[in-house]
């Protein structure tokens, strides 16, 4: 095989896996989520500490093309973080039962490479 042949065949291979490589670059989507009121009454002075459980019965629920492409599980702290491929998708939560947010559903871009921060408020309804 002539040096030349050789030498464009290797430099399609390396193309091919730059190309490879760049269709699976990923950005971050992190925040983190609040959740309250979690106690019926709130008393000055007396905080009403939001439990571990509370944050794990909840998601980050990440669309795209109208179809659910990926879940965001929150730590103790309620605290998230997903790669995804680069893209728009529309963020929501998994309304355990009566939660609603005024953040969302909200659209994001994801860039390669980069991070977006989207912090989310719960609002359970309790009063």
């Amino acid at each position: 095989m002539s040096r030349g042949i050789l030498l464009l065949a290797l430099l399609g291979v390396f193309l091919t896996g730059c190309d490879l490589f760049q269709s699976h670059a990923t950005g971050t989507l992190e925040g983190r989520v609040t959740i309250g009121p979690i106690c019926p009454v709130v008393r000055p002075g007396i905080p009403c500490p939001v439990p571990p459980e509370a944050y794990a019965a909840r998601e980050v629920w990440i669309f795209q093309d109208n179809k659910h492409r990926a879940t965001a599980k929150l730590d103790d702290s309620g605290r998230y973080s997903i790669a995804l491929k680069p893209g728009i998708y529309l963020v929501d939560i998994n309304h355990a039962g009566i939660d609603r947010s005024t953040d969302l559903p909200k659209e994001v871009r994801i860039q390669s490479g980069e991070t977006t921060h989207l912090d989310i408020e719960i609002d359970t309804g309790i009063r």
